[in-house]
């Protein structure tokens, strides 16, 4: 009967192939909605590698400095560098922006990273494929290659110019946007930075104030205006602790005597996880979903419409004395000869398919095991209508 089975594969082998070929599309597109959802994950862990942090020190009772905006003076991380058990602390600003690149744009994750050795200050970039990193003060940036930057190219944030003196892989924000690494200070001036409008009205009011333009008072005018010129603040401070040492209790102490929000790295972990990916995933669920309600429909359909169309050959089996049993072991058998044939293809359209997606698709190899587990599974459900149809067919129809 197994036989009989590959006959009737053979007999309408290009309707087989056909269905197999568009149920692997279907499949293709499922297997590429997990890598994606992996991929959000794996972004969001990669964010947290890349910044060498064993301790996120944020705004009291904020979730920042990824998932809330934070807001810190910049003097704190000399505090928090004093506590026992804190080897490393560096301030920390993250803008989500558009960097012009010429008459275009890319939109992107600009990090202030703070003066200090490279290979130990937290949020710098870990490592370069090309270029060095940034030794000057202002003006100098390291970009993620999928930026689209060379070395050497200027590019724009806000109103000031950077070249471009390194570059790096893989160093990508939650969002999966690639990051740009410029001096602290020029990251302060571009996150909190008011166009000339904006500056001349703030100091027209300021001077409008008869408390800050006092006349027995020269220079208090001009203090206070350049007090409102300037940004002493920060997103986050991280914090690296020493050997040895655990990071939950440096966090706790920092709560304790700081009065500030710390995040250990598992915690910072289940905030981008349950609170910025945890709407994306629902909706990626619902998708699958659907995808696996539709892969069973093509299957259910072309297994009936097959069974169909030898409804004659079935009788006359059952007319010869052929048990329900192998009968239903053959329609069995396509069901899964085309759920193989769909997998295959699915799975090599994804591969293929998830280098071209603009957002990092991680396809993993668990995944795939489950995905032929699940087809298998919906074809043999697909096939039930099948079989019972099949069950119920006269042997009289056989000469009939």
């Amino acid at each position: 009967m197994i036989s009989l089975s590959g006959r009737d594969i053979l007999h309408a082998w290009g309707k087989f192939v056909s269905t197999g070929v568009g149920l692997g599309l279907l499949i293709g597109v499922t297997l590429t909605m997990a890598g994606v959802y992996r991929g959000m994950v794996d972004d969001g862990k990669a964010l947290l590698d890349n910044s060498r942090a064993d301790i996120w020190v944020v705004q009291k009772d904020t979730l920042g400095p990824y998932a809330e905006s934070s807001s810190l003076q910049d003097d704190l991380y000399r505090g928090i560098l004093a506590m026992p058990g804190v080897a490393q602390a560096a301030n920390v600003t993250y803008l989500t922006t558009q960097v012009r690149k010429g008459s275009s744009d890319v939109r992107a994750m600009v990090v202030g990273i703070a003066p200090g050795p490279a290979g130990a200050t937290p949020g710098w970039p870990p490592h370069l494929v090309d270029g060095r990193q940034v030794t000057r003060g202002h003006y100098e940036a390291v970009a993620d290659v999928a930026a689209g930057f060379q070395l050497g190219e200027r590019l724009t944030v806000r109103r000031n110019h950077y070249t471009v003196v390194g570059l790096t892989r893989r160093m990508v924000s939650s969002s999966g946007d690639p990051m740009v690494f410029i001096p602290l200070k020029d990251a302060q001036e571009a996150q909190f930075l008011k166009d000339n409008d904006a500056i001349w009205h703030s100091r027209r009011r300021t001077e409008a104030n008869p408390a800050f333009n006092r006349p027995a008072v020269p220079g208090l005018l001009d203090a206070v205006i350049a007090s409102q010129s300037t940004n002493a603040f920060v997103n986050a401070v991280l914090v690296t602790v020493q050997p040895g040492v655990a990071p939950q209790e440096v966090a706790q102490a920092i709560q304790r005597w700081k009065r500030l929000t710390a995040y250990t790295r598992p915690q910072m972990e289940e905030i981008l996880v349950s609170k910025l990916i945890a709407t994306s995933a629902r909706q990626i669920g619902m998708f699958l979903a659907i995808l696996a309600v539709v892969s069973a429909a093509i299957v259910a359909f072309i297994i009936y419409s097959l069974t169909m169309d030898k409804i004659r050959e079935i009788a006359v089996l059952k007319l010869i004395g052929t048990r329900n049993r192998t009968i239903a072991a053959m329609i069995l058998q396509q069901a899964l000869a085309l759920g193989v044939i769909g997998f295959v293809v699915g799975k090599i359209s994804a591969t293929f398919a998830a280098p071209f997606f603009p957002k990092y698709v991680l396809l993993m190899p668990m995944d795939s095991v489950a995905g032929f587990f699940a087809v298998l599974g919906i074809c043999v459900i697909a096939s039930v209508v099948a079989i019972r149809m099949a069950l119920r067919v006269d042997p009289a129809q056989a000469i009939g």
